[in-house]
């Protein structure tokens, strides 16, 4: 990647299957860009990631490509101090949370409770 990260294009119509996958290719540019990681660093990181991946049985047809781009972003990110395992673990679950609760095709919104320990109860008001 240069210096300058563009949007990737592709020849055969969008280059995100996903709307999570363009977030995820744009969180590691501004993570780059607020120097989080170099781009040799994050090369390094999605290359372990496709790795481990394959070395798991990964197809490599292209379509888990940007789950290996998530997975690096979590990687680095926790090895470079910007966040940790724990809080990553909280922040996956509160998504879970919140999507389990949202109607198909609304917009999913996070809620305080969503990042309750399972099996915790908030107190009323909350």
């Amino acid at each position: 990647m240069s210096n300058a990260a563009s949007t990737p294009l592709a020849h055969e119509g969008p280059a995100f299957a996903e709307p999570w996958e363009a977030q995820a290719f744009a969180m590691a540019v501004e993570l780059n860009r607020a120097g989080v990681f170099t781009w040799t660093e994050w090369a390094d990181a999605l290359a372990v990631a496709i790795a481990s991946a394959q070395a798991e049985g990964d197809p490599d047809d292209g379509a888990t490509y940007y789950r290996h781009w998530l997975a690096a972003l979590e990687s680095i990110v926790v090895a470079k101090g910007a966040a940790s395992g724990e809080s990553l673990s909280r922040h996956v679950n509160a998504w879970r949370n919140a999507a389990s609760r949202t109607p198909h095709g609304a917009a999913i919104a996070l809620a305080a409770s969503d990042f309750a320990e399972p099996g915790a109860t908030m107190s009323a008001g909350r």
